[in-house]
């Protein structure tokens, strides 16, 4: 169904069950998981949050600065990806990070061109930093990296299996969505993504699947066109 796609990670994802700090076990997991993806032909990038660390918004309600926050936010997510990167290679999968800003010899500065190429030869291309701007979220650079290096969609790992009309977690009622459309999503405010990364991806005709991450197989499955989650699209 998909021969290249940008697999957005939340950063308390990597945290576990917490939430916080660098889970191995869930690291390992999910490299597993993008490792099973390659290993099968798809081509993956990602863009991972850096919320298990620190996060720059939540930062600036308490006194910190939201130029500096979202800086040491971007650092947060080159960590994770180094993390990511680390138990990729370990599954026997290329993988490299790039970084929005230049961060030698952490990891190699972000050209489309340098991280195609690597997907291209059956790696997996991080890219770290956000915008590397300040107050642009990790699910805004993910829009921006998919539309960049021409994915045929944006998955956004989640916990819970796609978009609901309410937080499934906290109101039993909520309902699922098999699709909708963008304009739908940006206006009843459903906060699966930020609206910049809405607007990004719908001028772009960019597909957003969200899925249960934290499922075994789930990536796979959608690699072989099951259907998985719920796709938002033009």
């Amino acid at each position: 169904m998909y021969r290249r796609v940008l697999l957005k990670l939340s950063g308390e994802s990597l945290g576990g069950p917490g939430g916080k700090g660098i889970n191995e076990e869930w690291l390992a997991r999910y490299a597993s998981e993008v490792a099973a993806a390659v290993k099968a032909g798809l081509q993956v990038a990602t863009v991972i949050g850096g919320g298990n660390i620190f996060r720059g918004l939540s930062g600036a309600g308490k006194g910190f600065d939201r130029v500096d926050g979202d800086k040491m936010g971007m650092l947060a997510t080159v960590i994770n990806s180094l993390g990511l990167a680390m138990a990729l290679r370990s599954e026997g999968v290329e993988a490299e990070v790039f970084t929005a800003t230049p961060m030698m010899p952490v990891a190699r500065y972000y050209m489309r061109d340098d991280a195609v190429a690597v997907l291209e030869r059956g790696g997996v291309a991080l890219i770290a930093g956000g915008t590397g701007n300040p107050f642009f979220t990790t699910d805004s650079g993910a829009a921006l990296r998919s539309l960049e290096i021409r994915a045929d969609a944006l998955l956004k790992g989640t916990r819970v299996d796609g978009v609901y009309t309410a937080d499934p977690e906290k109101d039993p009622s909520a309902v699922r969505y098999d699709e909708l459309t963008f304009d739908k999503a940006m206006e009843d405010h459903l906060k699966v993504m930020d609206q910049t990364a809405f607007a990004l991806c719908r001028e772009g005709n960019m597909p957003i699947v969200v899925f249960d991450m934290n499922r075994p197989g789930n990536l796979t499955a959608l690699l072989r066109g099951e259907k998985v989650g719920t796709v938002v699209h033009a």
